[in-house]
């Protein structure tokens, strides 16, 4: 996934990273784009890791808004696997767009056949590498398949300029590109709000 969000990253962005964990990422794309970033995170332990590596990044609840970021004051915001963790995900898209000139979200697809097969044979909830967590001790709140987060968009008039669909591996293949809500485990989203 790391490749692809590279790929839709201009060299000496300056990016906002939402829900940024330990930084990895961020590290990652400063060490290789040269880009400029700010990470934002609820957890104490994910803010010292960051920190750990350099890089600048602050404690705040995405839920309880994001009204201290100006209008388009990123060239790009970032939401990698996040987005599902959120209690108000539909305001969380439109204060994404309204901050970053270019966002990027990803997000587990709910709706993988691994997902649907392993709920009908076991009766429980899935776990797969994409969504590793047992249904007690998740943290996310909101999943959703990949044709509800397009409806999502579609009903907030946010334009999807481009989507990457793969394995958890990273991998693409036919089967993710012909039936994405089937066989992608993950969707990587380059979103922007319609004029």
């Amino acid at each position: 996934m790391f490749n692809i969000i590279k790929e839709w990253i201009p060299e000496g962005s300056h990016i906002l990273d939402l829900g940024c964990g330990d930084g990895s990422m961020l590290a990652d794309l400063k060490n290789e784009l040269n880009i400029n970033g700010l990470g934002v995170d609820i957890e104490e332990k994910n803010i010292q890791l960051s920190l750990e590596k350099g890089l600048s990044v602050i404690e705040q609840d995405i839920d309880l808004g994001l009204e201290n970021f100006k209008n388009k004051s990123f060239d790009v915001v970032l939401m990698s696997q996040s987005f599902q963790t959120l209690k108000k995900p539909e305001t969380a898209l439109n204060e994404i767009i309204r901050i970053g000139n270019e966002s990027i979200v990803s997000i587990p697809n709910f709706a993988n056949l691994r997902c649907r097969i392993q709920l009908f044979i076991t009766g429980k909830m899935p776990i797969s590498s994409a969504l590793p967590h047992d249904w007690h001790s998740t943290p996310n709140l909101h999943l959703c398949s990949l044709k509800d987060f397009e409806e999502l968009c579609t009903n907030a008039n946010i334009t999807i300029a481009e989507r990457k669909l793969i394995k958890s591996s990273g991998k693409s293949t036919i089967l993710t590109r012909s039936f994405p809500n089937l066989f992608a485990e993950i969707a990587v989203y380059k979103i922007f709000k319609k004029s």
